[in-house]
């Protein structure tokens, strides 16, 4: 009685939960194709990926499975840290422009960097705000080695840079971490 009451009686948050997850049931079988690849041809496919994006031959949306799944792979490479299902739910929710509300230690800087590779493809240009400047550094460094292995560039504007030129650089960049 009671899974039939909770059933019909379904939040829109556990609906939309629900066709994340299915989602990331696609990235964790896409994993499995790139997690054999050599670092080289798990990068050569991201490009090909992003080359796509910016062409106009594939939507963000649609090229969210497979740049979530490199993106996977290539954190476990590059940070020694793997997504989990339910970061990849946070990236895609991220993604669409919402908030992703995460607890002290359930990886919310990992969960960004889903939605910021996949949304620098279009070479915009993504700013991640953090709440200071320590933050901003440590982000910039840490997840840095993550985009630079993906080929961006990461810049990042704290509250003592102040010359003109190197703000603009900073700016200048694929991804631009700040306060």
């Amino acid at each position: 009685m009671t899974k039939l009451l909770s059933s019909l009686f379904t939040t829109k948050n556990d609906k939309i939960v629900k066709k994340l997850l299915k989602k990331a049931h696609k990235i964790n079988q896409l994993e499995l194709i790139y997690q054999v690849m050599s670092d080289e041809v798990l990068k050569r496919a991201f490009t090909n990926l992003k080359q796509e994006v910016q062409e106009g031959k594939k939507s963000l949306n649609d090229a969210l499975p497979d740049s979530f799944a490199i993106t996977r792979e290539a954190s476990k490479r590059v940070l020694g840290l793997r997504h989990f299902d339910v970061q990849l739910v946070g990236g895609m929710v991220l993604h669409e422009g919402n908030i992703a509300e995460m607890k002290t230690g359930e990886g919310k800087t990992l969960v960004a960097t889903l939605a910021v590779i996949l949304n620098a493809m279009l070479g915009k240009g993504v700013h991640v705000i953090t709440v200071n400047d320590y933050l901003a550094k440590r982000d910039s460094d840490e997840m840095g080695k993550l985009y630079k292995w993906l080929g961006y560039s990461v810049g990042c504007i704290t509250s003592d840079l102040h010359d003109e030129v190197a703000r603009k650089a900073q700016y200048e960049a694929d991804i631009t971490y700040g306060t």
